[in-house]
């Protein structure tokens, strides 16, 4: 399980270790993560943490999507573009300049539609937000 802070506000999120096994690994490897949350630009209410700058080993596609849930986390890394974390808080189809793009769906945010919609709204209204991912052995 992660846990999710985003200013002051936490979530719980349960990982997909069957289904994504090596972007879990990727993701628990960088833990914790201290960034910035952003809204996304192109891809519908969602939200994004680059993690461009940070080392990833090769991940396969697993579990892959481009129109992913309410409250699903997707890897992104970096195959036609920067590397990212995206949150869907709402409907989404990921894409960038690039096109459409299929991130690893390897975790999913326990939170009602009206908190996601709120952390989206947060983003689109007041910028970016300070977020920490943790594992919650932490």
């Amino acid at each position: 399980m992660l846990v999710i802070d985003i200013n002051g506000t936490e979530f719980t999120a349960e990982c997909h270790e069957s289904e994504a096994p090596e972007s879990v690994a990727a993701v628990r490897d960088l833990l914790p993560l201290e960034s910035d949350l952003l809204h996304v630009r192109w891809s519908g209410i969602a939200t994004w943490i680059n993690i461009d700058e940070i080392d990833l080993p090769e991940i396969p596609r697993e579990n892959h999507t481009v129109y992913p849930s309410r409250g699903d986390l997707l890897l992104y890394p970096g195959y036609r573009n920067e590397q990212e974390i995206l949150f869907a808080c709402g409907p989404t189809c990921f894409k960038s300049p690039a096109g459409e793009l299929a991130g690893n769906h390897f975790a999913s945010v326990n939170a009602t539609a009206a908190e996601l919609k709120a952390i989206e709204r947060l983003t689109l209204r007041d910028g970016s937000q300070p977020v920490t991912i943790r594992s919650s052995s932490e």
